[in-house]
C-alpha cells in the first residue's frame, strides 16, 4: 500500500485491520499491535476514514471507538473512483475544447478523455462481472460445489 502512495502508518493500520479476524480493532489494540503511538493511530485512521476505507463504530455499552473495514471494501473503493474518473473526464473534455482539438496539446488531452471514457465503461463492466462471480461462488459453496467448476 505504501508503494502505491498510501502513508506508511495508514498502510500498517489498514493491513492490521485487514488481517484481523473481524476486520475491526480499537485504537488501543492498533497501537499495541503495531507498536505505535495513539496519535499515530489517530492520524492514520483519520486518513483511512477520509478515503472511505475504514468506518468508526462503538461497541454497545462502550465509550471506545472501534475502527472497521467497510464491507465490500474494494468494490466500494472502485465504485467511488468512478465518480473521480467522471470529474477528471469532464475537466479534461473542457481542456481539450479550450486548447482546440486540432492542436497537438488539444489532441493529446482529447485522447486522454477517450482513455477515461474507455476506462469507465470497462470498470463498470468489470464490477458487474464481479457481482455475478460472487453470486455464482456463493451459490456453488452453498451447494457444495465450486464457482470454477472444479
Amino acid at each position: 500500500m505504501t508503494e502505491a502512495g498510501m502513508q506508511r502508518t495508514a498502510s500498517r493500520v489498514f493491513a492490521a485491520l485487514l488481517s484481523s479476524d473481524d476486520a475491526s480493532m480499537t485504537s488501543a489494540e492498533l497501537s499495541e499491535r503495531l507498536q505505535i503511538s495513539p496519535a499515530a493511530v489517530s492520524g492514520a485512521v483519520r486518513y483511512l476514514t477520509q478515503v472511505s476505507m475504514v468506518g468508526r463504530e462503538r461497541d454497545p455499552g462502550s465509550r471506545r471507538d472501534r475502527y472497521r473495514l467497510h464491507n465490500e471494501l474494494w468494490y466500494t473503493t472502485f465504485a467511488q473512483r468512478d465518480s473521480i474518473l467522471s470529474r477528471w473526464e469532464n475537466t479534461l473534455r473542457d481542456g481539450a475544447t479550450t486548447l482546440g482539438r486540432d492542436t497537438p496539446a488539444g489532441a493529446r488531452v482529447a485522447e486522454t478523455v477517450e482513455f477515461f471514457e474507455f476506462l469507465q465503461v470497462e470498470l463498470l463492466a468489470l464490477m458487474d462481472r464481479w457481482k455475478v462471480y460472487q453470486e455464482t461462488r456463493r451459490t456453488a459453496e452453498a451447494g457444495g460445489g465450486s464457482a470454477r467448476g472444479d
